[in-house]
């Protein structure tokens, strides 16, 4: 595995980026790298926007709250997006905030909200999502940032994923044995986690999840566990078997 450059200051940028085509930083990054972390004219940051890889760039300063970002060297190719699909009930802010957080710093490669019959937060601030995302990534060295889908209910999720999918379903109602290790699962398909709210799900969306060709019931340990916690213990076992943690 590489080591990467971790120390450096990386900023999550909307502009393509190649080799010595400057472009102006948002006034809020600026006023960031200029009058927060002061750096001086000629230093040097990561930056990334999703699409063309991580860059080391140089500051072109250009006043005390405005200055360029000029992409000098790649550092590292932009890989191809996990086909790991994370879909969750909506929580509470400040648990939806952990919870998308911890998403993309564990690998997902979509974010699907799904209405359930007992979730109980029914709308999402997407800018903020977006937000806790980028956050995220710019702190974790990651360059892929997650899709993030609209919300569907639970009823159309079926039909939302691809029909190669694995789905593991979180349930709670499942044995404590998780029984991941005894899953086949060709890498290069796409995975779905199901996690629900935390008034968990009902009987008749057990049964309809369990009516795809391909899924397995996950068993969390013996407690009961918040969604956002669930969250983190599903994708940590999931990547460790058929993940980058495994390979």
């Amino acid at each position: 595995m590489a080591i990467h450059d971790f120390k450096s200051q990386r900023l999550f940028v909307e502009p393509d980026l190649a080799q010595g085509k400057a472009f102006e930083a948002s006034r809020e990054q600026a006023n960031y790298l200029l009058n927060v972390l002061r750096l001086a004219d000629g230093s040097e940051v990561l930056v990334f926007n999703g699409r063309d890889g991580e860059w080391r760039a140089q500051i072109k300063v250009q006043g005390r709250k405005k200055c360029q970002l000029e992409p000098m060297k790649l550092t590292r190719e932009q890989p191809e997006p996990p086909k790991l699909v994370y879909c969750f009930a909506p929580l509470k802010q400040a648990r939806l905030d952990y919870m998308i957080q911890k998403a993309v710093e564990m690998g997902v490669g979509t974010l699907q909200p799904v209405i359930t019959r007992f979730t109980q937060v029914r709308t999402l601030n997407q800018k903020r999502i977006a937000s806790n995302a980028v956050e995220a990534a710019e702190q974790c060295g990651i360059i892929s940032l997650p899709e993030l889908r609209d919300t569907i209910p639970l009823e159309k999720l079926i039909n939302a994923l691809e029909s190669d999918s694995l789905i593991f379903f979180c349930d709670e109602a499942a044995s404590n044995h998780t029984g991941i290790s005894d899953v086949s699962h060709d890498k290069d398909k796409p995975i779905a986690i199901i996690i629900g709210p935390e008034g968990g799900f009902s009987s008749d969306e057990r049964e309809l999840i369990g009516t795809w060709p391909n899924v397995v019931r996950l068993g969390l340990g013996p407690r009961i566990l918040r969604a956002d916690t669930a969250a983190v213990a599903a994708l940590a076992l999931v990547q460790a078997q058929f993940g980058d943690w495994h390979q």
